[in-house]
C-alpha cells in the first residue's frame, strides 16, 4: 500500500533536486547592452525583470573584466543590494536615469550586507571590484549608453 506513495515521493523528490540545481545556475543568457565609462566600452547583462534582478549575478565563478550587469528599475527610489549567492566580490554603482552615478559600494561575496543608493535610482550598475577604483571613476561620473538616453 505504501509503494504508491513511496514513488510519488521518488518523483517529487527528483522535481525538486532539479529545480533547485537549476535554480542554482548562473545567468548567462539575459540581453546585453553596451555601456561607456569614458574610453571604456562595457559589454552588460541587463537584468530587467523581478526574477532576472533577484538572481542577478548569483552563481557566477568569474566575469570578464569588461563585463557587468547593468540592473534596470521600473522607477526611482532607493534600491538596495546584497551578496547571498554571489561569489564574485563585486562593487556597484547606483545611477540615475541621465547616467550619473550616485555612489558606489564594495560588496564582499555570499553576504546578507545591505548595500544602499544615496538617493533615488533606477539602475545598478554591478562590476568586478576595483573595476571602476582602477579608472578612477567616482560619484559624479556619467555613463553612457541607450539606457541613459545617451
Amino acid at each position: 500500500m505504501l509503494r504508491p506513495f513511496r514513488s510519488l515521493f521518488l518523483a517529487l523528490s527528483l522535481c525538486t533536486a532539479t529545480v533547485l540545481t537549476w535554480a542554482q545556475q548562473p545567468q548567462m543568457n539575459l540581453a546585453r547592452t553596451k555601456l561607456s565609462a569614458g574610453m571604456h566600452l562595457l559589454d552588460v547583462q541587463v537584468a530587467q525583470t523581478p526574477q532576472e534582478r533577484q538572481i542577478g549575478l548569483m552563481f557566477r565563478k568569474d566575469m570578464p573584466q569588461h563585463e557587468g550587469m547593468l540592473f534596470v528599475f521600473e522607477q526611482p527610489a532607493t534600491q538596495c543590494f546584497w551578496m547571498r549567492n554571489t561569489l564574485l566580490p563585486l562593487t556597484a554603482a547606483f545611477v540615475t536615469d541621465d547616467g550619473t552615478i550616485v555612489n558606489l559600494a564594495d560588496m564582499k561575496p555570499q553576504t546578507d550586507d545591505s548595500h544602499c543608493s544615496t538617493k533615488p535610482v533606477r539602475y545598478v550598475l554591478e562590476m568586478n571590484q576595483g573595476w571602476f577604483a582602477k579608472r578612477s571613476i567616482q560619484a559624479g561620473f556619467k555613463l553612457g549608453g541607450a539606457p541613459f538616453g545617451r
